[in-house]
């Protein structure tokens, strides 16, 4: 159905008398616009272009000439991300996302190791024009940190940032080791999507543990003084969620929830995927031979993707943020 003909239903007098129905149509409407808003505004670009294109030409304006080689540059780049976004179309794909982070095998360097990529993760949201909120953050005990949470708000955050999920592994000399000696530290990546309006998944309460405890890290003292944090676990499937970021136990309760049947729903979706693929993917432990990324810091610099072979010799490039290659033959590579 075209747009213009969900907005016409939309706009229908008895358009509410079937809720469920007009959420779905709702939706749609705002999906079919996610599509097509960003390639009307890319024609309109096109045409003032070639408008001052025409002119340039007939006044044989160089400055002009060059002026529109430049926005027909960010024009192409733009069409682009248009266009490879239109293939993220899987059924969460347009969802905002939940990252996890968290350290494995090499304490205190694995610490560091996480809170590294947590730090290029954060840039890369940030060059995405994305915005991001921690719900969860567990300090290392020496440097670093256990694990970080956080919400990462976009148009196709879960699209992009699923191609993250795995084990990532760093190559370095040490800078907690007094020899100077060269490590292999290891951390999970694991991005899920988050669903404002879960209508294909119910989660029954009785099957949810729920603790409170007093929040740690960042907060000030408020949040040695009350037990404000909620961690909540799921006992059929195992899965477990913390939210301390907030100070009102009620709302971290609810922030917690919310994340938690995110989570479960994801978890059994998963399962159904590969009861259809008719083969089991075995979870792979955070350490050595289980890693989807290798990051090279000594003696040469190198990060490069097992899965694409795509490789880069700019680690600090990469480390800042800048991993949109590692993504994108990913995700084309799985088209």
């Amino acid at each position: 159905m075209r747009v213009t003909e969900l907005e016409d239903l939309a706009a229908s007098g008895d358009f509410w008398n079937d809720t469920n129905a007009a959420r779905k149509t709702l939706r749609e409407i705002k999906e079919a616009k996610r599509i097509i808003e960003p390639w009307k505004s890319a024609l309109r670009e096109g045409q003032e272009v070639q408008q001052l294109l025409q002119m340039a030409l007939e006044e044989n304006d160089a400055a002009m000439l060059a002026d529109c080689a430049k926005q027909a540059d960010a024009l192409e780049r733009e069409v682009a991300r248009i266009e490879f976004a239109r293939k993220m179309n899987g059924e969460d794909d347009a969802a905002s996302a939940i990252l996890s982070i968290h350290s494995g095998a090499g304490g205190t360097e694995s610490c560091d190791w996480a809170d590294m990529l947590y730090r290029m993760y954060t840039r890369w949201i940030e060059r995405k024009g994305f915005t991001y909120e921690i719900y969860d953050y567990q300090p290392g005990e020496g440097a670093g940190i256990k694990s970080v949470s956080l919400e990462v708000r976009g148009d196709y955050a879960y699209g992009y940032l699923k191609a993250e999920t795995g084990v990532h592994r760093l190559v370095r000399i040490s800078p907690f080791d007094a020899n100077a000696r060269r490590h292999t530290s290891f951390a999970s990546v694991y991005a899920y999507p988050i669903i404002e309006e879960i209508e294909d998944f119910m989660l029954d309460e009785k099957d949810v543990r729920v603790d409170t405890y007093r929040a740690s890290g960042a907060g000030g003292q408020h949040v040695n003084k009350t037990d404000s944090a909620v961690r909540m676990t799921h006992l059929p499937t195992g899965i477990v969620v913390a939210c301390q970021n907030e100070r009102s136990q009620m709302k971290n309760r609810s922030q917690t929830l919310r994340i938690l049947k995110a989570r479960v729903r994801q978890h059994y979706k998963e399962i159904e995927e590969k009861e259809r693929r008719s083969k089991m993917v075995e979870k792979k432990k955070i350490e050595w031979g289980s890693q989807i990324r290798s990051y090279v810091l000594h003696p040469y610099n190198l990060v490069k993707d097992h899965r694409t072979e795509v490789e880069t010799s700019n680690t600090g490039a990469v480390l800042d943020g800048d991993i949109d290659k590692f993504i994108e033959a990913w995700l084309l590579q799985c088209q």
